[in-house]
């Protein structure tokens, strides 16, 4: 019931389907300037903490 978020610096297709062959909920290529990487941070906690409905248990 944990969302799986892969935040990696490969962008290889085929890390990405092996990734989400593995279930996961979401596959995030993280940039190499600082700012954009507080963005990145920002949206997925806006979006998995703010906005997502997960179950309880």
């Amino acid at each position: 019931m944990i969302p799986v978020i892969i935040l990696t610096t490969s962008n290889a297709e085929e890390d990405i389907i092996e990734t989400y062959k593995n279930h996961v909920n979401a596959y995030i290529t993280k940039p190499f300037n600082l700012q954009q990487f507080i963005d990145i941070t920002k949206s997925i906690y806006d979006f998995w903490i703010k906005s997502v409905k997960l179950p309880l248990s």
